[in-house]
């Protein structure tokens, strides 16, 4: 492996693998299939790269995750590594040329997005490469039990006819027991080599908390670990919310979601990454390609859709191999909200039609006509038009993009309009009030002079460069009046476009796909109830309760988990801490928050012990929210 060693440092300025690198590396160059299931952060990519660089020929690589892809083949590129992708939106014209690339240009990459394996033109080209591995990353996405099903996967097995000699490596950071047999079976991977890192982390501390006001505990939680954060939310509107809430604490934070553009997805990231502030807040889109080592805790101020995602995120912390916190906090509607987010909006076959129907007419599709066509695409105006109901119709788009029928590429492109609802002698007031705010509010009011008359467009770059700050720091302002009451805003976005990967046929469309939906909705279902088991089983090891779910057993409890940690708690005596309660109550009324705080005793315990109170008509609960006895 010296020459494997060689290329790592040369590349990729590492000296020593991780485990099980080494061994996937050694068993590809054998020429074995191979199986490797690695979470998060495991460094999957070298485990095909690194060997496809000591061999001649071209390394095919077939993955979902277009960002990943132009990420890789970047990064790539950036090293003097010849590499190319083929991604949905390539005319064909430019197809050829790009294969013609491979064929006879030393290249050392190819990838590809799943779909393009549907084209039987690009297979036969395909067939004349000189490969010497074919890489198939997010390999669940090959199986129906898999979290993130892609039929157009299932197109990956027929290269075993035309390469029968070359290796093939499923690679993935989330399977189950069913899944990574599935994956064996669906790949037709011949006797393979099974290489599978335990999904362990011994320095992750899985808690779970159920708790009213997040935000309080957000806070502490935040001022007791101030290293580098990652706070999950489930949609952009929480994204500025949760940061404008952020700072008025006091806390340095950002956000990022897949509405960004490209620039200002970098900024976001730089300002994080470069610890200029503490924290991210993100949207599920945040996170792929990032290794940053010191991250010590990751929140979840949402439920996640399943535990597999919720494992990649966590596995974002403790890198470093240092104590990290992975933190779910959920109160009782946490529960109607995942219902109706995730399941009460899934697509059935009759909705699908009714959507991939809409959207070719929205587009003037005609019949048997639209392959690689591309546009420019609204969600919030396309269901307005046809009267969608908005999230129910972008999971149906969802569906048909993991079907390869459609490719939806989030972007960035959003008109915004204020309007001040105040007299301008109010705003002369905020801003002698508010002087962080002065240089951007008089940049708007120089710039914009209607603006106190009409709703008025406005340009947020312009805004940003002239007041010399970032169109972030505009975006969070606008909000922060909006919520005040000092101006209207509007913003619409804008926010995909989409690519037809195949012409328009209507209901044998959707025919071909169908079978795949109701099977994907029970799957979503069942992937729920172990989310929601995870974080009511009480009496049970968290850590123990993950590696479950992903096949493994581990024998002792991890010890510094939430339910680890409450079960050492000394167990209070219910009737010292009425006492104790009752005794602060005969000084003056306090609300349960300071209650606990005065009286360092465990909330639930508290909460307990004020219902018993309640009950027997000893203390009572004034209109302020504040405890007193009778």
């Amino acid at each position: 492996m010296n020459k494997a060693l060689e290329i790592l440092e040369k590349y990729w300025k590492h000296n020593t693998f991780r485990h099980p690198q080494e061994e996937i590396i050694q068993s590809v160059l054998d020429g074995k299939d191979t199986f490797a299931l690695m979470p998060t952060g495991g460094g999957k990519s070298i485990c095909f790269q690194v060997p496809a660089m000591m061999q001649e020929g071209i390394c095919l690589v077939i993955s979902p995750l277009i960002a990943l892809i132009k990420d890789q083949v970047q990064n790539l590129q950036d090293k003097g590594i010849k590499a190319i992708a083929l991604t949905g939106g390539i005319h064909q014209d430019e197809i050829i040329d790009l294969l013609d690339n491979c064929q006879y240009g030393n290249y050392k990459f190819l990838y590809l997005s799943p779909e393009r394996l549907q084209n039987d033109w690009i297979l036969e080209r395909i067939k004349n490469l000189p490969l010497n591995l074919i890489a198939v990353d997010e390999a669940h996405c090959v199986s129906q039990w898999g979290h993130d099903f892609r039929p157009a996967y299932l197109k990956i097995a027929q290269l075993k006819e035309f390469f029968p000699k070359i290796p093939f490596l499923a690679l993935t950071a989330s399977a189950t027991l069913r899944v990574k047999e599935d994956i064996i079976l669906q790949l037709k991977l011949g006797n393979p080599n099974i290489f599978s890192k335990s999904f362990y982390r011994d320095n992750i501390a899985y808690m779970v908390f159920e708790v009213e006001d997040k935000l309080h505990l957000l806070q502490q939680i935040l001022s007791k670990n101030p290293e580098p954060s990652i706070i999950y939310v489930t949609n952009r509107k929480s994204c500025l919310e949760t940061v404008h809430q952020l700072e008025s604490y006091g806390f340095k934070a950002t956000f990022y979601h897949g509405g960004l553009h490209p620039k200002e997805k970098e900024t976001q990231m730089k300002l994080w990454m470069e610890e200029k502030v503490q924290v991210m807040v993100a949207t599920n889109a945040f996170g792929m390609g990032i290794d940053k080592g010191n991250v010590k805790t990751i929140v979840h101020l949402h439920l996640p859709q399943n535990l597999e995602n919720y494992y990649q995120e966590t596995g974002r912390a403790g890198r470093n191999g240092e104590k990290a916190f992975a933190i779910l906090l959920n109160n009782p509607s946490d529960v109607f909200h995942a219902e109706a987010q995730f399941l009460s909006v899934l697509p059935d076959k009759a909705f699908l039609n009714q959507v991939f129907s809409k959207l070719c007419s929205y587009f003037q599709i005609a019949y048997g006509e639209g392959i690689d066509e591309q546009f420019s695409f609204n969600l919030n105006q396309f269901c307005a038009k046809y009267n969608l109901p908005t999230l129910k119709t972008y999971n149906a788009l969802q569906f048909l993009d993991r079907q390869g029928v459609i490719n939806l590429s989030q972007e960035f492109s959003e008109k915004t309009s204020i309007q001040f609802i105040i007299e301008s002698r109010e705003v002369i007031r905020y801003i002698s009030l508010n002087p962080g705010d002065e240089e951007i509010l008089l940049t708007i009011l120089r710039t914009y002079p209607g603006v106190y008359d009409m709703p008025t467009a406005v340009n947020l770059t312009l805004i940003s460069k002239k007041s010399n700050t970032d169109e972030r720091k505009v975006m969070l302002l606008l909000q922060k009046l909006k919520d005040k009451q000092i101006i209207e805003l509007s913003a619409k976005s804008n926010d995909a476009t989409i690519t037809f990967n195949e012409v328009r046929e209507d209901d044998r469309t959707i025919n071909r796909i169908s079978k795949h939906i109701e099977t994907q909705n029970k799957l979503k279902a069942d992937q729920l109830k172990a989310v929601l088991y995870y974080c009511r089983e009480n009496d049970t090891c968290k850590n123990k309760l993950l590696m479950r779910y992903f096949g493994e057993t581990i024998k002792d409890d991890c010890g510094i988990c939430s339910y680890c940690i409450n079960k050492d708690k000394k167990k209070q005596n219910p009737e010292e801490v009425k006492t104790k309660i009752m005794a602060l109550l005969k000084m003056q009324d306090f609300d349960s928050r300071d209650i606990q705080k005065l009286t360092k005793l465990p909330k639930d315990d508290i909460i307990f012990a004020l219902q018993d109170l309640l009950e027997n008509d000893i203390i009572c609960i004034k209109s302020n929210n504040l405890y007193s006895l009778k």
